[in-house]
């Protein structure tokens, strides 16, 4: 397919390119669905739905860790152990106490 865009006027070059877009569009969604359906057939092949596939897969986010340590200065400024050190907790283990002296 050839066409001689020379030829063409400004209109006639934006409507082919709203035309090319809207066929790459297409073109991809149509791909996407084929994917889909081979990927949908193999898990249904090793006995699963694609939703437990994908659920599994999902990444599981981490529930908050309880706190361990508590600021001898103020109990209601905790640290779980998780994560980079607090001020206070640098300051205590300076000051000679230790953790065991910070847990709560």
């Amino acid at each position: 397919m050839n066409i001689d865009l020379d030829a063409l006027s400004l209109k006639d070059l934006r409507d082919l390119q709203g035309q090319v877009g809207k066929a790459i569009a297409n073109f991809e969604a149509r791909r996407k669905k084929e994917a889909l359906a081979e990927v949908e057939e193999k898990a249904k092949e090793l006995g699963f739905s694609l939703a437990e596939l994908t659920e599994a897969a999902a990444v599981r986010k981490r529930a908050p860790a309880a706190a361990k340590y508590a600021n001898p200065a103020d109990a209601g400024d905790t640290w779980s152990g998780r994560g980079r050190k607090p001020r206070w907790f640098n300051a205590a283990l300076a000051a000679g106490k230790s953790p065991d002296d910070l847990a709560i």
